[in-house]
C-alpha cells in the first residue's frame, strides 16, 4: 500500500463510503439504527484481519486513540441524523464538511502545521460546490427545527473532523490498519448505542431486506472505505486529507444517477465540478510528509521510533 499514491487511496475509500446513503435509503431504517448495524456487522469482518495483521507485523500497543476517534464518527452519525430532520439532507451535508476546516485548523494547533494558501483560496469554492452539489439552489430547508437542525449539523461536521484528525494521529502504526478501523467500530458503536438509541431508537430485528442492505452498508461504508482512508489519509496533509473526503457528496450525487436514476439537477453538476477543481487545485502537488507522521523506519532497524505522546 506505500507504493499507491494515498491521494488515489483515500478518493478510493471515499467512492466506498459514498455509497452509504444509498444503502440507508434502501434499507428504510432509521439513522440509528444505520449506525449501530454499520458497526455491528462490519465487526466480525475485521476480526480475521486483525489476526492476519497481528501475525504478520507482531502486537500492536496502545489502541485508546482509536476508540476515541470512534466515539466521536458515532456521534457524527447520530448528529448528521439528526440534522437531516430539522434543516433537509442539503444543508446537513455542508454543515458535515465543516472538517474540511476543522482537520487543518487541529494540525495547526497541535502540530503547527500550516495550511497552504492554495487550500485556503479552495476552501470557499469546495464549500459552495458541496452546497450545490446537495441541492440547495434547488429545495429549501426544512423548518420544522431550523436552529436545532443547524447546532447538530455543526456539531456533526466538528466530530467529523476530530474523528479524521485522531485517525491521521493514530495512522502512525501503518501496519496495523485493520486494528485502528476495529477498534473505531467498537467506539463508533458504543456512541451510536449510547447517544443514539434513547434519541433516535434502534431496531434490532429490522427485516431480512434491511439487513442485506446494512450488510452492504458495512461492507462499503464502515470496512473497505474506512481502511483505504486510513491507509492514505495519514500519508497526506491536513487539508489535502479533508479536502480529497469532499468527493463523497460528490460521487453520492453520481451513484445515486447511475444506481437510483436520480436526475440531478444542473446546479447540482456544476456544484460536482466545483468540488472537483477546488480538489485538483489543493491536491495536485506531491505534499510533504505531514509533521504528525513517524518517519519510515530505515532498512535493519530493529522498531518503529516511537511516538510522541498522545495529545
Amino acid at each position: 500500500m506505500r507504493k499507491v499514491d494515498p491521494r488515489l487511496t483515500v478518493i478510493t475509500g471515499a467512492a466506498f463510503i459514498s455509497a452509504s446513503a444509498i444503502f440507508v435509503g434502501l434499507s428504510g431504517v432509521s439513522g440509528g439504527t444505520a449506525a449501530f448495524w454499520r458497526c455491528a456487522l462490519a465487526v466480525p469482518l475485521l476480526l480475521p484481519l486483525v489476526r492476519w495483521e497481528r501475525r504478520r507485523a507482531g502486537p500492536a500497543r496502545g489502541g485508546g486513540l482509536d476508540v476515541a476517534a470512534g466515539l466521536l464518527l458515532g456521534v457524527d452519525l447520530v448528529l448528521w441524523g439528526a440534522a437531516i430532520e430539522g434543516v433537509g439532507a442539503g444543508i446537513a451535508t455542508v454543515l458535515v464538511n465543516v472538517q474540511v476546516v476543522v482537520v487543518p485548523l487541529l494540525a495547526l494547533a497541535v502540530f503547527r502545521e500550516r495550511p497552504s494558501r492554495a487550500f485556503a483560496v479552495a476552501v470557499p469554492v469546495m464549500l459552495a460546490g458541496v452546497g450545490l452539489a446537495a441541492g440547495l439552489a434547488d429545495h429549501g430547508p426544512r423548518t420544522a427545527e431550523p436552529v436545532l437542525g443547524a447546532l447538530y449539523g455543526a456539531g456533526a461536521g466538528v466530530a467529523y473532523g476530530g474523528y479524521l484528525f485522531l485517525t491521521r494521529v493514530a495512522g502512525r502504526r501503518g501496519s496495523h490498519r485493520a486494528r485502528s478501523v476495529l477498534l473505531a467500530t467498537v467506539g463508533a458503536g458504543a456512541a451510536s448505542v449510547g447517544v443514539g438509541a434513547p434519541w433516535h431508537g434502534v431496531d434490532l430485528a429490522p427485516g431480512w431486506a434491511a439487513f442485506g442492505w446494512l450488510a452492504a452498508l458495512a461492507v462499503t461504508g464502515q470496512v473497505c472505505g474506512w481502511l483505504l482512508i486510513n491507509a492514505g489519509l495519514p500519508r497526506l496533509r491536513a487539508e489535502v486529507g479533508g479536502a480529497l473526503l469532499l468527493l463523497q457528496p460528490v460521487l453520492a450525487v453520481l451513484l445515486g444517477a447511475a444506481v437510483l436514476a436520480e436526475r440531478p439537477a444542473p446546479a447540482q453538476l456544476a456544484g460536482c465540478a466545483l468540488v472537483v477543481a477546488a480538489v485538483w487545485l489543493t491536491g495536485r502537488r506531491e505534499p510533504p510528509p505531514p509533521q504528525d507522521v513517524a518517519p519510515a523506519v530505515p532498512a535493519g532497524a530493529d522498531r518503529e521510533p516511537a511516538a510522541p505522546p498522545a495529545r
